[in-house]
């Protein structure tokens, strides 16, 4: 059923999933790669950036006058085509169906623990998006783009932003847990 409950030990009825640490090591070699061939890090916020700017200025190009940042995002490209992290983004994404496919796990699905209803879990997952896209465009990053790449070359900020996302996760996670149980 589309809108079943996921058991905690079940893997959404497809295979096993990647070993963490596995993953974690192709993920590093990935970040490498990617900084020593573009001399840039990873990250989602800068190609969803682009693409709404030049959305945007598909739109209401008066409102990207308005905008000194929507204008510097959207002005040099012809399409939002055109940004290296546009295409990064669209290939995450193409990953994540291939990787969802391989895996039989390629289906609608809404998870949520045994106390939740459906749309305080659609709640809860909008008003948190919200705050994290928010979040990335304050604080000029988005968290994939803070903990990987600012990570890996030490940033320090980035290095507090991670143990400040894990360890407000895990503080919120103490009050939150019956919900999944």
């Amino acid at each position: 059923m589309f809108w079943r409950k996921i058991e905690a030990t079940e893997t959404a009825t497809g295979s096993a999933y990647v070993n963490p640490y596995v993953a974690g090591a192709c993920l590093g070699v990935l970040l490498f790669a990617v900084n020593m061939l573009t001399g840039h890090g990873l990250g989602a916020s800068g190609g969803m950036s682009h693409l709404i700017a030049v959305g945007t200025d598909t739109v209401a190009p008066h409102y990207v006058d308005l905008n000194g940042h929507f204008a510097a995002l959207a002005r040099p490209a012809a399409t939002a085509l055109d940004h290296w992290l546009v295409w990064s983004l669209l290939g995450v994404a193409a990953g994540a169906m291939v990787s969802g496919a391989l895996a039989g796990r390629l289906r609608p699905a809404i998870y949520r623990g045994p106390h939740v209803g459906i749309a305080l879990r659609l709640t809860c997952a909008l008003i948190g998006g919200a705050f994290m896209g928010y979040g990335s465009q304050w604080g000029r990053g988005c968290t994939s783009g803070q903990a990987l790449s600012g990570g890996a070359v030490l940033s320090l900020g980035s290095w507090i932003f991670m143990f400040s996302i894990f360890g407000g996760g895990y503080a919120l996670a103490y009050f939150l847990r019956r919900l999944w149980r």
